[in-house]
């Protein structure tokens, strides 16, 4: 089972899961529908909009797991 780190594109996160986007849609992260966005690293993404990272990506990888 793949896991989600901050280094992955929003892209990448999407293609393991696609009920992710649910989880960045929460956190405010609406890049995953911008074209730029799409192809930007988690981290960087979460850099952008003040949000905690490991926090993201503890909930990222339990949608992910829990398929």
């Amino acid at each position: 089972m793949a896991k989600v780190t901050g280094q992955m594109t929003i892209q990448e996160v999407l293609q393991l899961n696609r009920n992710t986007a649910a989880v960045f849609l929460r956190y405010g992260m609406h890049c995953i529908g911008c074209h730029i966005g799409f192809n930007e690293k988690v981290e960087e993404a979460a850099a952008a909009h003040g949000v905690d990272l490991e926090k993201l990506l503890a909930d990222l990888n339990q949608v992910v797991e829990s398929e």
